[in-house]
């Protein structure tokens, strides 16, 4: 099972920018597809971006599209989100997570490990 922990979360105002990053440990991290997800308080956990291996493949949810990017460097064990013109309604807890499908999923429950979380908070 890989391991992994989120880091980058932080308060900004509407318009800023922030960097996730998700550092893996444990089993190969290039042998899994990497996902974001984000859980605001009184919701359900949604899909945000994810990843193929070899990052040529790349989904975003439409609400973060033309705004956020997900990358990865697996020399590096690591899995990146780049969010630009962050809006109040990006408020959350988001969280990386791993899935050994071959495919890119929007579902949680096709993840298999999942980091703590890192709050991200846009003030208006």
């Amino acid at each position: 099972q890989v391991q992994l922990v989120e880091s980058g979360g932080g308060l900004v105002q509407a318009g800023g920018s922030l960097r996730l990053s998700c550092a893996a440990s444990g089993r190969t991290f290039s042998n899994y597809i990497m996902g974001w997800f984000r859980q605001a308080p009184g919701k359900e956990r949604e899909f945000v971006a994810a990843i193929s291996w070899s990052s040529s493949l790349r989904d975003y949810a439409d609400s973060v599209k033309g705004r956020f990017t997900i990358s990865r460097d697996n020399a590096k064990n690591t899995v990146y989100l780049q969010m630009n013109s962050l809006k109040p309604e990006d408020t959350a807890i988001y969280y990386c997570a791993a899935s050994r499908l071959p495919i890119l999923s929007r579902s949680p429950i096709q993840y298999d490990a999942w980091g703590q979380g890192t709050q991200v908070t846009v003030s208006s």
